[in-house]
């Protein structure tokens, strides 16, 4: 089971493909706050109501100071393939050997129809301009969860 992270620890440096193939850094971010969400598979009804509305507020989250990337085990080309479908805006990033995902303590054992599996645990970590950890958030829910973070920023 992985470490979920705390405030004011060190966000966990990762270079991973996005859907274009490009690799991409948290350190190219660097200066910026990040909100980084993990969830477990682009293309599934809950992930693109919650790629959706990320999207549909990224105006905002950018203005404010935010850049916003999704991190799922996908490879790059479904994550293209979803971007494409539902017309997405965020940074798509593929983690197909789940190593980012363990780091962020996103993966390890859920609850799934009152079973326990081994799996994606869906997730949003904000990381400040210095690459520190603001708030970690856990089996956030998909629906609702964009606007619950935009309030609890202040934004």
């Amino acid at each position: 089971m992985s470490e979920r992270l705390q405030p004011g620890d060190v966000a966990p440096a990762f270079t991973l493909q996005d859907a274009d193939g490009t690799e991409v850094s948290l350190a190219d971010h660097k200066g910026r706050k990040v909100i980084v969400y993990f969830y477990p598979a682009a293309l599934t009804p809950g992930c693109t109501k919650q790629a959706c509305d990320f999207t549909d507020n990224l105006d905002l989250l950018a203005g404010a100071g935010y850049d916003v990337i999704g991190i799922s085990p996908d490879k790059p080309e479904k994550l293209a393939r979803f971007r494409e479908t539902e017309s997405l805006k965020v940074t798509l990033l593929a983690d197909p050997d789940k190593s980012v995902l363990e780091a962020y303590g996103a993966y390890g054992e859920k609850k799934l129809y009152g079973k326990t599996v081994v799996g994606v645990i869906r997730s949003t970590v904000v990381v400040d301009e210095e690459g520190k950890v603001e708030r970690a958030l856990y089996n956030v829910k998909a629906t609702g969860h964009v606007a619950k973070i935009i309030k609890d920023l202040g934004i």
